[in-house]
């Protein structure tokens, strides 16, 4: 039997704010706009994704999400796409073997090696995560 996780709700102060950061910088695609009084869902998917996440307006919870991995094949290919959208993205960095982060991408490159991250305007945290290996030929 699969468990898979396919939605993830982001707890936000303010919906539309979200939506057109997450839609309009993070390039992700809007999947459900839906509401029903003071009852709202809308589910964002990022490109190629088998999960989405849905923004949940709540002000007491907005950015305490933190460390949800984004992967992709080419970490600076997806930082340059992600800075000329005007986002705000760490410089690239990885960890030494047991020792501390570094800054710049991991000297091999190899799979799970290379990282970079953002937040959204209420302060909830990602992280991209590169595997080369993933990269369609």
């Amino acid at each position: 039997m699969n468990w898979t996780i396919e939605l993830i709700l982001m707890p936000v102060s303010d919906v539309d704010r979200a939506k057109a950061f997450y839609v309009d910088k993070a390039g992700f695609n809007e999947d459900v706009d839906f509401s029903a009084g003071d009852f709202r869902i809308v589910q964002l998917t990022p490109p190629g994704s088998a999960c989405s996440i849905t923004l949940m307006k709540n002000e007491d919870a907005a950015g305490t999400l933190q460390g949800i991995h984004l992967i992709v094949p080419d970490i600076e290919a997806a930082r340059a796409t992600l800075l000329e959208r005007g986002m705000e993205v760490s410089e690239l960095y990885h960890f030494e073997r047991g020792g501390p982060q570094r800054a710049g991408p991991a000297p091999d490159r190899g799979d799970y090696e290379t990282y970079m991250s953002f937040a959204d305007p209420d302060g909830n945290g990602w992280v991209v995560q590169e595997v080369p290996s993933r990269a369609v030929s």
